[in-house]
């Protein structure tokens, strides 16, 4: 019989998958970074152009592993968040399938948004110091010069430890909002072309089309949140009163369009790792699930 994995094994499996896109897609998101923090810089000062060319420049003047400063509290990052969000999506939507008693055959849109929500607010709540550290880090590779752990020491004793969960509001807005985007808009993808187009369930194809339209759905209604939330983490202390100033001053300052700034490896970034997330995650389930319904059958 074929049995679901435990949830230890959950949380492993979306945790590795995680790291695994990170890995390979981490250049990407450290473009994204450098853009959306730069209308910090004097007006008129254009410092980056474009992914291709902020990735040149970034490469060019600070050399190849600048694209990767922060990748040590990226992969921590990772492990904590999307252990939590993507490993335990599944449990908690079968929680709230009882509780709100949704009819299994419908796609169960408002279970699902629930579960997205719930994991990706309890993901920030408990591991929102590793995407500090990574923010920064990226922001400015030096910052991380003398190691990870004392990149986390240096903030606790600067900011102490409300610096360590600085932007933790915005970035559960933006978790949520990406989780449901993310992980709600493929589960609906997948299972309504499931349904209505003739693919097999572990055809990559299907997986790859959901995690597409997923990638690009967290893409569009995700970039405002975490702009501000980027913008407010690496900003010096005391430059701005709260997220609502950061918010504020950027729409006074530099427009509406700041509220996209990055957008374009933002999204390549989100499209590429949700689709090597969700790939591997297929796999490395197709993996682990025969071996733990073999122990439970023992």
């Amino acid at each position: 019989m074929s049995l679901p994995p435990a949830i230890p094994v959950q949380l492993l499996t979306a945790g590795t998958a995680a790291c695994i896109a990170d890995l390979v897609t981490f250049p990407l998101d450290t473009a994204k970074v450098r853009l959306q923090i730069q209308g910090e810089q004097e007006k008129g000062y254009r410092k980056y152009r474009g992914l291709t060319g902020t990735i040149v420049t970034i490469a060019r003047q600070e050399g190849f592993q600048a694209l990767y400063g922060g990748l040590s509290a990226g992969l921590q990052r990772q492990m904590c968040f999307s252990s939590i969000r993507l490993g335990l999506y599944e449990s908690v939507k079968t929680f709230y399938a009882s509780l709100l008693e949704d009819n299994p055959g419908s796609l169960q849109i408002g279970t699902r948004i629930c579960a997205g929500l719930t994991t990706g607010g309890l993901a920030v709540l408990l591991a929102h110091p590793t995407h500090v550290v990574k923010v920064r880090g990226q922001a400015d590779s030096s910052r991380l010069s003398t190691g990870t752990l004392n990149a986390y020491r240096a903030i606790y004793c600067e900011e102490g430890i409300r610096g360590l969960w600085k932007g933790a509001v915005p970035n559960m807005g933006r978790i949520s909002i990406v989780n449901v985007a993310e992980v709600v808009v493929y589960d609906v993808v997948k299972d309504t072309l499931l349904r209505y187009v003739a693919v097999p369930s572990e055809d990559v194809r299907l997986h790859f089309g959901a995690a597409v339209i997923a990638g690009f759905a967290a893409t569009l209604v995700a970039s405002p949140v975490d702009v501000v939330k980027t913008r407010y983490i690496n900003s010096p202390k005391n430059r701005y009163r709260g997220v609502i100033d950061c918010a504020i001053r950027m729409r006074r300052q530099e427009g509406f369009l700041a509220f996209y700034k990055g957008f374009v490896p933002s999204f390549s970034r989100l499209v590429s790792w949700n689709v090597v997330m969700w790939i591997t995650e297929r796999d490395f389930g197709n993996t682990l699930t025969p071996d733990v319904a073999l122990l439970a059958a023992k």
